[in-house]
């Protein structure tokens, strides 16, 4: 197992979830919707304190492209088979998540900003479902003079997959658009996730950019309907829109792109080749859904965890789905000590 070393590496937002269950009061007084993702502007700052204070919060290490690194590392379970680089801040957050990648096994280079706080992200759960409010602060002041170090480029270097969820389009495209190249002239595989629907809508001159790289791309049915809007698509069907994404103009004409698009409890849409598949997901009895945050992140963590084994791609799915089964029944992107998937 040698060499999986650093053989998978990440980058993004390292942001700490504050997570806990609200109430409708909560959602409506800061203009939140369940089920979306968005960046925190000026009237939600009230919200992380209040949070605390007024439910009862779990501070769970967390960052979308974090939490799919460390799933593939727990499935993998070869110390150090996985890396992730981003952005922390100089203080109590920033060690708890030092301490928490540690813990998972994830090789991680943090970029620590002096004088930035660590990036927190409020997770609003009601009835399992959950809306996050991400205050980026020190994840957003991500350099690409950090990626260039030697001794960060030699993970670059090392790895043969790369992921980044898009929420990291906002912060360094410059460093995306270096990994992607590399990725592409070393004939390595990239790959991204829509993310959210403010990407598409605000972020679309950088996201299309980087979307001639990616070998594969992942998102739910949401972030696809919305990429699809924004295109003038003119469809809201899941499947077509999953084969238009995989025949999305390609930086390489030698490579191929998968798209690879959930849906909550509805089949897993995957389009290659000109054709679409789809995978029926674990069911599970609402009882015992505690909540969907960290979900689509687990989904391709586990996706990921087989694909670099080279295994075939309803394999890659199957770990993914049995991956967002096991961290739905739990608080936040966490995940038991062992995996039982064979």
């Amino acid at each position: 197992m040698a060499s999986y070393e650093g053989i998978l590496l990440g980058m993004g937002n390292p942001l700490l979830d504050i997570s806990a269950i609200v109430d409708n009061d909560f959602l409506q007084k800061y203009d939140i919707t369940l089920n979306n993702a968005i960046l925190a502007e000026d009237k939600h700052k009230p919200m992380y304190e209040e949070i605390a204070e007024k439910f009862n919060a779990e501070y769970i290490a967390g960052g979308a492209t974090q939490n799919s690194i460390k799933v593939a590392q727990w499935l993998l379970q070869v110390p150090g088979a996985t890396s992730f680089i981003g952005c922390i801040g100089k203080d109590k957050f920033g060690e708890e998540m030092k301490k928490n990648a540690k813990l998972a096994g994830v090789n991680v280079h943090y970029y620590e900003h002096e004088t930035t706080p660590t990036g927190t992200c409020a997770v609003c759960v009601i009835g399992g479902e959950r809306s996050l409010v991400a205050n980026l602060s020190a994840a957003n002041c991500y350099k690409s003079e950090h990626l260039k170090k030697p001794e960060n480029w030699a993970l670059v270097e090392k790895a043969k997959y790369f992921y980044i969820a898009g929420f990291f389009l906002t912060v360094s495209p410059e460093s995306i658009q270096l990994v992607a190249e590399h990725a592409a002239a070393n004939n390595k595989i990239f790959s991204m996730n829509l993310s959210a629907t403010f990407i598409s809508e605000f972020f679309r001159d950088v996201q299309e950019n980087a979307l001639v790289y990616t070998n594969f791309v992942f998102g739910n049915e949401t972030e696809a309907r919305t990429f699809s809007k924004v295109h003038g698509w003119e469809t809201d069907d899941v499947e077509e829109i999953a084969l238009k994404i995989s025949e999305w103009p390609k930086a390489s004409e030698t490579q191929k792109r998968i798209t690879v698009i959930t849906q909550g409890a509805d089949p897993v849409v995957v389009a290659e080749d000109g054709k679409v598949k789809k995978f029926p997901v674990i069911l599970l009895p609402k009882e015992k859904l505690v909540d969907t945050n960290g979900a689509g992140d687990a989904f391709v963590g586990g996706f990921l965890s087989q694909l670099l084994q080279e295994k075939p791609i309803e394999e890659c799915v199957r770990a993914g789905n049995y991956a967002a089964n096991v961290v739905i029944q739990r608080s936040g992107c966490t995940y038991p000590e062992k995996p039982d998937f064979h």
